[in-house]
Parts: C-alpha cells; sequence; structure tokens
C-alpha cells in the first residue's frame, strides 16, 4: 500500500458519512452491527461522540475505524466496542493512538467459532487489538431474556429485602460484594483483587451500580429462613434497556442453587418494572451461573470476547 496514514478523532458535521466509509466486508458478520443499529452521533439521538471516535485515513479514505462508548453522563469512554480495518498495521497503531485506554468488547454470534469467515474477521480483530497492546481477559455469554422465554417460577426459598438508603444501605452491599468476592469465578472481579484486593472489587460492584441509571430503591439482598444472608441480587437498567445487573451469593451459602432463587426474581422484579427485554451476560468459564441461566429460559444471543 502507498501513502501515509493519518489518525484523528472525527467531527460532528463528518462523522456518521466518514465512519461508514470503509469498505471492510467483514463488517456486518460481528461486532455492533449484531445489534442492528448504525453508527449514530449523540447529536443525531444515537449513542457516540465524534471526538471518542478515532480513523486511520490513507489518501483521504479511511482503512480503520474505532468507536469508543460511554454512557450518557459519562465524561470519558468506558469500552471500545467498535473497531473494523482494511489494514491491520493501520489499526494497530490506530488504538495505540487513540488517547483512551478502556476495555475492548468484541461482540460475536453464538457460533463464531464454526463458522469460518466470522471467526477469521474475530481473529483479525483480536490479532490487531494484542499488538496494540491489549491483552486476552475473557469471553462471556450474553442472553436476552423476553415473554416468549416464558417467566419462571419463583422457588419460594428466600426472603428479598430493599437495601437501606444511605450509608447503612451502603455498608451492607459493600459487606455482601466482600464476601461474596472473597471466593469467585468472574474474572473481571478477579482482575480487581489482584490490583487492589477484594475491597476494591466490591467497590468497582458499588459503583457499577450507582453508573446505571435505574433508582436504588431495586437493590435487594436475600435472606435464608434463618435470617442468614444468602446473597445479593441487583435488577438494573443500563443506557440500553433492562438488564440483570449483578447476582451473587455469600461463599458458605453456595451449593444450594440459590443463585437461580435470585435470577428469577430479578427476572420476576424487571417484569414487574415493565420490562419485555431483559439482557445478561457471564463468563462462559462460570459454568454453575450459566447452567442457571439456562434453566431459566435465558437464550444465549451473543459471545462477547473482552480484552483488557
Amino acid at each position: 500500500m502507498t501513502g501515509q496514514v493519518a489518525f484523528r478523532a472525527l467531527v460532528e458535521d463528518e462523522a456518521r458519512e466518514l465512519f461508514a466509509s470503509l469498505p471492510d466486508p467483514t463488517a456486518a458478520l460481528l461486532g455492533r452491527s449484531l445489534l442492528g443499529r448504525p453508527y449514530t452521533t449523540v447529536a443525531e439521538g444515537g449513542e457516540y461522540r465524534p471526538e471518542w471516535t478515532w480513523v486511520a485515513l490513507r489518501d483521504g479514505g479511511v482503512v480503520a475505524r474505532a468507536a469508543f462508548w460511554g454512557g450518557p453522563d459519562d465524561t470519558g469512554p468506558v469500552v471500545l466496542d467498535w473497531f473494523d480495518f482494511t489494514d491491520a498495521d493501520a489499526a494497530a497503531e490506530l488504538l495505540r493512538r487513540a488517547p483512551f485506554r478502556c476495555e475492548y468488547e468484541l461482540m460475536l454470534p453464538p457460533d463464531w467459532r464454526e463458522r469460518e469467515d466470522v471467526r477469521a474477521a474475530a481473529e483479525a480483530r483480536i490479532e490487531a487489538a494484542r499488538a496494540a497492546g491489549y491483552a486476552l481477559l475473557v469471553e462471556r455469554h450474553r442472553y436476552l431474556w423476553t415473554p416468549e422465554c416464558g417467566l419462571p417460577e419463583r422457588p419460594g426459598r428466600l426472603e428479598f429485602r430493599p437495601v437501606p438508603d444511605g450509608g447503612e444501605g451502603d455498608g451492607a452491599v459493600l459487606d455482601a460484594l466482600r464476601r461474596i468476592h472473597s471466593v469467585t469465578l468472574d474474572v473481571h472481579a478477579r482482575r480487581a483483587i489482584a490490583e487492589g484486593g477484594v475491597e476494591q472489587a466490591a467497590q468497582e460492584e458499588l459503583d457499577f451500580f450507582r453508573w446505571c441509571p435505574s433508582p436504588r430503591s431495586w437493590w435487594r439482598l436475600a435472606y435464608a429462613p434463618g435470617g442468614a444472608l444468602v446473597g445479593l441480587q441487583v435488577p438494573a437498567r443500563n443506557p440500553s434497556g433492562p438488564c440483570v445487573g449483578f447476582i451473587g451469593v455469600v461463599p458458605e451459602q453456595r451449593g444450594h442453587g440459590y443463585a437461580y432463587d435470585l435470577l428469577v426474581e430479578c427476572t420476576h422484579q424487571l417484569v414487574a418494572e415493565g420490562a419485555d427485554r431483559i439482557a445478561a451476560a457471564t463468563d462462559v468459564t462460570n459454568t454453575p451461573m450459566a447452567a442457571h441461566f439456562s434453566r431459566a429460559g435465558y437464550p444465549v444471543v451473543q459471545r462477547r470476547v473482552c480484552m483488557g
């Protein structure tokens, strides 16, 4: 290839047209295209900000693009979730030059390893991100419950109590999260623990609950009939819609299938709040939680490869 490559952020009056001009035929196979929503800026009623969207240009044509996403109130992006290219070297350099350091989340169909074209496109993106300094963190199942899946029956074994307001409630939630994450299969929690101990993992979860625009009054602590704490379930609404924000059981209560009870209660609570679609996710390596989602009628609609 000839011609120098220029790297820069987009500006509003060119963003959508220039972003869409990349001639990458594999872009429709994976990534944000799986959600059926085109790249649209916040000013146009969409989700992306031009200043957080970077392109690599050769002779005026786009050879790589990277769109970083953040919520409506975020002052910086929280995830890279759109990354396509026709030049892998330029794509890696684009990620190195973009002034953001956040996780790359690659959306994939559930059978992506069995489809040669999708697998090749995914592996190319993973390798380009790795060349830019990213490392594979975990692969996750993404679920989407709809009324057609059926509302699972409540087991009725636990009592669910709202979390108190203020510092007392924060303390109770943090205590539960510390206990839950003291023994955990969740890779993101394990990374937080490696960086700053169980306290950091607990605080990151609480920060996420607060980041969601759904009300704190939805959070529930779960108790056994004798009054012992079983765990925490957080029905939530993120900027895209209703979701299972968190399901966790304290170590001493595991082995009874209580995570299923928490998931069912979370589902019922969101439906009572008007949800007709509920998103959820878990690591593919967390086979107990994956089994609970399957039992509760949550189908896998995507896989997501996370790179840090």
